[in-house]
């Protein structure tokens, strides 16, 4: 872990709305996208939101309490799930830090093996996620990560996925809460850690 990385008496929060870049009126009218490969690219950053999303399962204390089905697991998480696509380049950094697997999350029909799938709502339809049967043991602590939480749908999916293949949900670790769209009730009751809450 990085103690004195540059922008470390920032508090995260800050440091990721100081780099992100908000582009209005995308993917359409009205949005405001909140940009955050700018964080991404700036190395000391990244590593403190890597940082700060592994943190996030050691906040909930009935799945800290749990034992590990693996010697040496990280204390919250045994595996990190990462939702297509900026998910992935996330809960790649925190798993590799960890010492732990990571599985992704991906769109329908884009997994070769045998699958589980769920549907969610968007605003304009519906879609679907897919993960592989094999890629969750029951018992395993999963932390879900995600760059985004808006109104909780993907992440409700990506949760129902782990759950139906037995895996434990230790958290859900965002770098960017949307709290007006109302994600994290949807989420409710799992434990949800933003990094920064707009």
């Amino acid at each position: 872990m990085t103690t004195s990385a540059p922008g470390a008496e920032v508090p995260l929060d800050e440091l990721v709305a100081s780099i992100a870049v908000d582009v209005p009126d995308f993917p359409s009218p009205g949005i405001v996208f909140r940009d955050l490969t700018p964080v991404f690219a700036d190395g000391p950053a990244f590593r403190r939101i890597v940082d700060g999303l592994a943190s996030a399962a050691s906040v909930d204390p009935r799945v800290a309490a749990m034992a590990s089905s693996l010697d040496g697991a990280h204390p919250g998480f045994d595996v990190v799930v990462g939702v297509e696509a900026r998910g992935f380049l996330l809960a790649a950094a925190v798993a590799f830090d960890a010492g732990v697997g990571v599985v992704p999350v991906r769109k329908a029909g884009k997994l070769p093996r045998a699958r589980v799938s769920a549907a969610y709502d968007l605003e304009y339809g519906s879609a679907e996620l897919e993960m592989h049967t094999d890629s969750i043991t029951a018992g395993q602590r999963v932390l879900v990560v995600d760059d985004v939480l808006a109104t909780g749908g993907t992440l409700a999916a990506t949760i129902g996925l782990v759950e139906q293949l037995g895996g434990v949900v230790s958290a859900v670790a965002v770098v960017v809460e949307l709290a007006e769209l109302g994600g994290r009730q949807v989420l409710a009751p799992h434990t949800v850690h933003a990094l920064w809450t707009t």
